[in-house]
């Protein structure tokens, strides 16, 4: 039996098209927050990479709710077809992709061709071949979502077997459509202006901060005496020759070079030698036992220093340390000498009080 091929029902292209445009825009603008968040630790963006493509799936959601309840209503229709070609495009399971090219003829509505995938057990695909008759169910509304029953009800499969069915004429429908490279052109229009949008809407928290606080070192500062360095982790000074850290105002002058573009920044350590300071900083937005460093007690180091050079028992002091820290939750001193006896350690308080000695 032969009956008129029907006219395909359109695809609901430009819908297929804008979806694929808004979920690239929504991958972009997601991992370029969330990857930008990471890198300049910031938590907005950190949150907003993580929300915006669980609220997208959720709005697309409820947005095809309704659609997908009235397509659940639709009985779908059952009828018979014949195979035109297939062919297995890959697979190494036991179920095999096959792609069928089907001519299907309703009892009651026009013909229609149509190009189906379906797994197919290795067992059974020698069931299907060219021209064989097969029980197909598809929804009336969406012909290009045909497959083939596998185990139809006793009267299609006593049908099937005897039927004899015409093949039909024209272009087949496809059960997976595609925009071919319009629509991943689209796809990557909108990863690249979802990305662009981020880096504008948040540009104040990518660039403004990362500027301030990477961890890429910034340009030294270099006078014929002095050599500054600020990172986002530490900061150093290095004195020129003839120049030492506790001649008068010099540790003041060194400790404000390093502080004085953040007002609040804080320190975890801070390290003193006769030539060199080394202030490490805490990370922003990182509880931990952190302290002011310009709230050193500058004139009282050269005397604990001093002190410890003399009082210790090491001999001709060779080196000298200071470490400042407020690990014990108060802001500690500690000065470590080295002599010719071995080395020895000072330990004073936050306003240079001596509390404990240790020598050779």
């Amino acid at each position: 039996m032969t009956m008129t091929a029907g006219a395909p029902p359109a695809h609901n292209r430009p819908a297929g098209l804008a979806l694929g445009f808004l979920t690239g825009g929504v991958i972009g603008a997601s991992l370029t927050a969330f990857i930008g968040g990471c890198v300049v630790e910031r938590a907005p963006l950190i949150v907003t990479g993580l929300v915006l493509p669980a609220v997208y799936g959720l709005l697309f959601f409820l947005a095809t709710l309704p659609r997908r309840a009235r397509e659940a209503a639709v009985v779908p229709r059952t009828a018979l077809a014949v195979i035109e070609s297939l062919e297995a495009i890959g697979g190494e399971t036991s179920d095999v992709p096959v792609r069928f090219d089907l001519s299907v003829v309703p009892d009651d509505a026009p013909a229609f061709r149509v190009e189906v995938q379906q797994d197919v057990n290795l067992v059974e695909l020698p069931d299907y071949r060219p021209r064989g008759v097969v029980v197909v169910e598809y929804p009336p509304d969406r012909p290009w979502k045909t497959r083939i029953v596998k185990r139809p009800t006793p009267r299609w499969e006593e049908r099937a077997a005897v039927a004899q069915v015409d093949s039909v004429p024209g272009p087949a429908m496809k059960s997976e459509t595609s925009g071919g490279c319009f629509s991943t052109l689209l796809i990557l229009l909108g990863l690249l202006l979802g990305a662009a949008a981020v880096l504008v809407l948040f540009r104040a928290d990518l660039f403004d901060s990362h500027e301030g606080d990477s961890g890429a070192p910034k340009p030294s500062v270099s006078s014929s005496s002095s050599t500054t360095t600020v990172t986002s982790a530490t900061g150093t000074v290095a004195l020129g020759p003839g120049r030492s850290m506790l001649d008068g105002g010099e540790l003041r002058r060194a400790v404000e070079s390093l502080t004085r573009d953040a007002e609040r920044r804080q320190a975890l350590t801070v390290v003193v030698q006769d030539h060199l300071l080394t202030v490490v900083f805490s990370p922003t937005g990182v509880k931990s036992p952190a302290f002011d460093p310009r709230s050193l007690p500058y004139d009282r180091v050269p005397g604990l220093v001093e002190e410890a050079r003399s009082t210790l028992g090491v001999g001709s002091p060779q080196s000298w340390q200071l470490t400042a820290d407020g690990v014990t939750g108060s802001l500690t001193l500690r000065v470590m000498v080295t002599g010719g006896e071995g080395p020895g350690l000072l330990e004073a308080d936050g306003q240079g009080k001596v509390l404990r000695r240790s020598g050779s």
